[in-house]
Formats: structure tokens, C-alpha cells, sequence
């Protein structure tokens, strides 16, 4: 059994259900993603696991022992809320130190440790101010400290980051790893972010209506969704309709793509798993090719995107940085690798 297990958890709201059959398994020390849109189920079932919300069926076990119907102060979970949900009134250090007061811990010792969870995350001297008084980026530490200091079984990050701007975010993400890595901390990570998702965390969980759509670590999630919100709800994709010809082969635009042939479904291939070649080179090997015009290149920083019109519609190349790209009305081949290719059947309008 592994150190964290939810099996079966379902959570209704009247005629509508929140969370429907989610079963998890996270080993001791490892960080795990809820990815997900707003309504997927993500938050409820972090309240759920935290004690905040009580689930309908299905049960949660940590470190072996059931905490389905353990109250909330006796599961000894830190959490760290979208809000940071900080005293105002209370000084940084009075904040850090509030959960530790609440289970009786000694002055001496919640003295020692509240030192500790500032010189880890970095505001060493800054116990006597008020939280109105720092940045966004320390308040978060703050709320990070206080979740840490009571020495949680399990950490519980609700949308911790979106409240940032996007540099300080993203320095955020590699000091909350790093923390996490550093204690060996069991941690779920509630987020809508995929960047977050794929950075933070040694798992992603995506959840879609209310159940886990897939899981895996980073590389199988982007590479190789199992499903079509999977493969579109994280990172870009090129959704190209598939046909058939006369002798019943797979083709895009009305040109032959080497994949297996499916009615009602779409080719997803990541603008950055293609390349751009001269049209009258061949594709080689098993490689799809397909030819089009460039209609324009934007460059965006560290790449360059390449938008190109076929004759049935248009996609999407990532050229990294510093290539030349083509002229906007040049024809082009379009050549990917065939192992890019998902084919995903469309949805029922």
C-alpha cells in the first residue's frame, strides 16, 4: 500500500457530483499535481483529503491508518490556500507560530521552529512585521512556513501561486520544489496551470468532470495523452481532421499521412514536434509530410511560430530561436515523425 490512498472518492452536491470516483495512489516524499479547468473536481478533492468537506462514498488512508472520518485538526496536513489566508492583525512570526499554539506545542520549541521556517524560506528577520507590510511573493512564504512548521504528514497547496505575478511565480515554482525536495515532504498540489503542473511536481493527476482523466509524470502526460482533453488541455496541439481516400488511407488536406485510417476523429501533433523543410524534399523513412503556404511568422522569444494553410485548414510549426524561417507565401513541407501522431476520436457535438 503506498503512504497516501484515495480509493473511490465521490462528492455530490445535491443532483450534481463534484467528484466522481477518484482513486489515487502517492508514494512517502512525492509531489503530485491535480491538473485541471475551473469545476473539474481538483479542489473538492483536496478538501475532501484535508477534512474540510466530508465525500460521499470512498475512503482516504494515509501511511496505512484510515482518515475518511478523521476530523480536520487530526490529520495533521499543512495547508496553504489561494488566499494565503494570513492574519492581518497578527505579526509574521505570531502567523507562522499559529498552528503550533494550536496543538500546545511549548514556547521554546514553537520559538525554535517558527526561526527555522523563516530562514527556510528565506525572511529571516522578518517576524514583527504585519503581513500588509510585505510583498505578495512573502506572503506566500509566510503561508508556506505556517503550513511546514507543524511538521505535516502531508503538504496540501491549493492554487498557491495564481495570486503572483508571472516572474515571481515562476521563481516561486522552483523554491517551492526545492523546499519540497529538500524535506522529502508528501505533497499535492492543487493547479490549473500546466507549466506549474509539469515543473513542481514528480506526477500530474488531470482531472476532467469530476474524474481523473489520466496520470503520469510530465513527459507521458505531454507526449502521450490518453485521451483528447489530455492531449488539449495540456500544451499546444495541431488538431488536423482525418478522411479517406479511394484506397481507404488516412489523409490530412486531402494528402496521405501514415496512420491508421478512422472515421469521425482528428491527427493531434505538437507544433513542436515538426519541422519545416523545402517542398521538394521527401519526407524519408515512416515520417508524416504534409505541403502547404506560409501565411505569416511571429516571433515570441524563444521560438519562432510558423502558421501554414493547406487546403483544408491551417497549423502550426515552433521553429526554435534564431531560425530562419520561411517567407510568408512560400510553399513548404511540413514533416514530423510518425510516433508524434494521436489520433483521437471527435466528440459528440
Amino acid at each position: 500500500m503506498s503512504y497516501l490512498e484515495l480509493a473511490g472518492l465521490q462528492k455530490r452536491y445535491g443532483n450534481s457530483v463534484a467528484v466522481d470516483d477518484v482513486s489515487l495512489s502517492v508514494e512517502q516524499g512525492e509531489s503530485v499535481a491535480l491538473l485541471g479547468p475551473s469545476g473539474c473536481g481538483k479542489t473538492t478533492t483536496l478538501r475532501m483529503l484535508a477534512g474540510l468537506i466530508e465525500p460521499n462514498k470512498g475512503t482516504m488512508t494515509l501511511d496505512g491508518s484510515e482518515i475518511t472520518r478523521l476530523p480536520a485538526h487530526k490529520r495533521n496536513m499543512g495547508y496553504v490556500f489561494q488566499s494565503y489566508a494570513l492574519f492581518p492583525h497578527l505579526s509574521v512570526g505570531r502567523n507562522i507560530a499559529f498552528g503550533l499554539e494550536e496543538r500546545g506545542v511549548s514556547r521554546a520549541e514553537i520559538d525554535k521552529r517558527v526561526q527555522e521556517g523563516l530562514a527556510l524560506v528565506r525572511l529571516s528577520g522578518l517576524a514583527q512585521r504585519r503581513p500588509k507590510e510585505l510583498s505578495g511573493g512573502q506572503q506566500q512564504r509566510v503561508a508556506l512556513a505556517r503550513a511546514l512548521v507543524i511538521q505535516p504528514s502531508v503538504l496540501l497547496l491549493d492554487e498557491s501561486l495564481s495570486n503572483l505575478d508571472a516572474k515571481l511565480r515562476d521563481a516561486m515554482r522552483h523554491e517551492i520544489r526545492s523546499i519540497q525536495r529538500s524535506l522529502g515532504i508528501t505533497t499535492l498540489f492543487v493547479t490549473h496551470d500546466q507549466v506549474e503542473a509539469l515543473t513542481m511536481c514528480d506526477r500530474i493527476a488531470v482531472m476532467h468532470r469530476g474524474r481523473i482523466a489520466q496520470i503520469g509524470n510530465a513527459e507521458d502526460i505531454y507526449d502521450r495523452p490518453a485521451t483528447r482533453f489530455v492531449a488539449e488541455f495540456v500544451g499546444r496541439a495541431n488538431v488536423l481532421p482525418l478522411a479517406r481516400d479511394a484506397q481507404g488511407r488516412a489523409t490530412v488536406w486531402g494528402q496521405a499521412v501514415p496512420v491508421e485510417a478512422a472515421d469521425n476523429a482528428d491527427l493531434f501533433v505538437r507544433p513542436q514536434r515538426m519541422r519545416i523543410v523545402p517542398v521538394s524534399e521527401p519526407a524519408g523513412g515512416d515520417a508524416a509530410r504534409l505541403t502547404g503556404r506560409v501565411l505569416r511568422s511571429v516571433f515570441v522569444g524563444d521560438h519562432v511560430e510558423v502558421l501554414v494553410e493547406g487546403t483544408g485548414g491551417q497549423l502550426t510549426v515552433e521553429m526554435p530561436s534564431g531560425s530562419a524561417a520561411p517567407a510568408e507565401g512560400t510553399e513548404v513541407a511540413v514533416v514530423w515523425p510518425r510516433a508524434e501522431s494521436r489520433v483521437f476520436a471527435r466528440e459528440a457535438a
